[in-house]
């Protein structure tokens, strides 16, 4: 054994909390790898840690009994089919594994509780990003363990929003990007609860693609008033492929009776000052084009025929073409009876 200092032991992880180095050390310390030097005093923390340790120099251990270890030594829940197969790879695994092995021998009461990803991670491996980031993923699928065994669950961004009003029912309307979002919640603090038209109690910045993966959490992400039965969800983004695509994609996965549907006002507005434009932006390359085409059904033909030869020819409508000033006015007359 040869003396480290703990300054040694963490200089690879000086940026982690005191509590992620705390449970670094008490890891090194159960698995028997490090002992405390008793005369060197402590760090005058709370948990306080030996400034100093024994380190235990790694020892080859043979492939006997890494085999034997395997056999005898492991949950039958972690299958050691790969392993037994690959020894030099169990070498370089062992210390995970042997942590998830004596998880599951001492904790697995735990997985009773759902908790996140990251939650888990740290609780198994004493490192939040070890299943997202690292090794972790790898060792669960060479273990033969689903991700879902452990319990726990993915967290998406929240989502930022504006509540105007928590009255229900109500209009709630998505919107693709941040500048649009932060000029039409001016409007309304400014006093207008109206935007082109229709009356909204509550905007949300859908950031991009984001917005799809944010709205998989509605139920956890929400305030009450928002998953409220009669609220409408409205959606605006970008004429464009891509923002089509996005509206497409967060139609798909939303439960009956939260499915946004376009801001028709909106989109024709776009379109009433592009065709008053002299040029319009081309659209960025490799945008996936393959629309299933629900996008459209919510505009009369007249509208979608517009839309459809800007995207043709290769330019889109961003939707910052609108702003403040804009959105008092009441959209184009559109066909009777539509929307």
């Amino acid at each position: 054994m040869k003396r480290i200092s703990l300054e040694e032991l963490l200089a690879a992880h000086s940026n982690d909390s005191y509590q992620q180095q705390y449970a670094r050390i008490m890891n090194l310390l159960e698995q028997g790898r490090i002992k405390p030097v008793k005369k060197a005093g402590t760090n005058g923390k709370r948990p306080a840690l030996s400034l100093a340790y024994w380190l235990r120099e790694e020892q080859e251990i043979s492939g006997q009994e890494l085999e034997e270890e395997l056999k005898y030594g492991l949950e039958p829940l972690i299958s050691i089919e790969y392993y037994l197969s690959h020894l030099q790879a169990y070498q370089a695994d062992r210390p995970w594994v042997l942590m998830l092995n004596r998880y599951l021998k001492e904790n697995r009461l735990l997985l009773n509780q759902p908790v996140s990803c990251n939650e888990r991670s740290f609780e198994i491996w004493s490192r939040e990003k070890f299943l997202t980031r690292e090794q972790g993923m790898k060792i669960l699928k060479r273990c033969k363990i689903e991700p879902d065994t452990l319990n726990l669950y993915e967290t998406a961004e929240p989502f930022a929003y504006y509540s105007h009003t928590r009255e229900v029912p109500q209009n709630l309307l998505i919107l693709e990007n941040k500048d649009t979002f932060f000029s039409m919640r001016k409007f309304m603090l400014e006093g207008h609860d109206g935007v082109l038209g229709r009356k909204f109690g509550t905007l949300i910045y859908g950031g991009g693609k984001r917005i799809v993966k944010s709205f998989r959490d509605f139920d956890l992400s929400a305030e009450p008033y928002m998953k409220e039965e009669g609220n409408k969800i409205y959606y605006f983004g970008d004429l464009d492929y891509e923002g089509i695509g996005i509206y497409e994609s967060l139609a798909r996965q939303c439960k009956a009776g939260r499915m946004p549907v376009p801001f028709p006002a909106a989109y024709e507005k776009m379109l009433e000052k592009a065709e008053r434009s002299d040029s319009l932006p081309d659209a960025r390359e490799c945008q996936n084009q393959n629309l299933k085409g629900d996008f459209f059904t919510y505009f009369p033909e007249y509208t979608t025929a517009r839309m459809k030869k800007i995207l043709e020819l290769g330019k889109y409508i961003p939707q910052e073409i609108l702003n403040i000033r804009d959105f008092k006015d009441i959209s184009p007359v559109r066909d009777p009876g539509f929307e």
